[in-house]
């Protein structure tokens, strides 16, 4: 009897090391978890990484392709909602172009080249579309060359629509784009840009839709 006492005795303390050190791994382990989400959910006022790289340098792209569609509605017969519609994008995009080209240079990163570079930023409104040929993209909403020949091309008819249809296209797509910098970008001012853009696109996006409804 003295025996099975000793034993139960003896093996008692193991049984409790066992698991209390069970426990204090377990308990490492969510801390562990807890640390990481912490790290990637923080933003910085002076640190930037990759996501924010990418998001400036595709986004200057993006926000080029708009801009270069505004310049289409140049001289063409359109509702005065869809030419205030068409101003907007342009006071807006125009500036966020610059502060992005701005923190990559601070950066040392390279401005990417838009097809606004190619057709003279703008000016030259003849042939927008040969400007994009080499410069295909699969960024959200981008459209291809072929597209763009076809909207520059389109009778005053058909225009107005083809150009809000497409316009909503390319602001969901900037959209897509932003959302991920909220998600994965670091430095806050491009956190910060995300959102604007969030917001100002999707109004815009609800006013288009309600031009082609209506």
């Amino acid at each position: 009897m003295q025996h099975r006492t000793i034993g139960r005795a003896r093996r008692t303390p193991r049984l409790v090391g066992a698991l209390t050190l069970g426990l204090a791994l377990t308990l490492s382990a969510c801390g562990g978890d807890e640390s990481a989400d912490d790290t990637s959910a923080e933003v910085s006022d002076t640190e930037h990484n990759d996501a924010d790289v990418a998001f400036a340098t595709d986004m200057i792209q993006h926000h080029a392709q708009a801009l270069s569609m505004v310049d289409l509605t140049v001289e063409r017969n359109l509702d005065p909602e869809v030419q205030e519609l068409a101003q907007d994008v342009r006071d807006a995009q125009g500036p966020e172009i610059e502060q992005m080209a701005d923190w990559l240079q601070e950066w040392d990163e390279e401005v990417p080249a838009t097809m606004r570079d190619h057709s003279n930023a703008g000016h030259d409104m003849e042939g927008m579309a040969d400007s994009m040929k080499g410069m295909e993209s699969d960024m959200p909403g981008m459209m291809t060359a072929e597209d763009f020949e076809e909207l520059e091309n389109a009778p005053d008819a058909e225009f107005q629509d083809m150009w809000l249809e497409m316009m909503v296209e390319h602001h969901e797509g900037a959209v897509e784009m932003a959302r991920d910098q909220q998600d994965d970008g670091r430095y806050a001012p491009a956190v910060e840009l995300a959102g604007t853009i969030i917001d100002a696109q999707e109004a815009e996006i609800a006013t288009m839709k309600d031009v082609l409804g209506s």
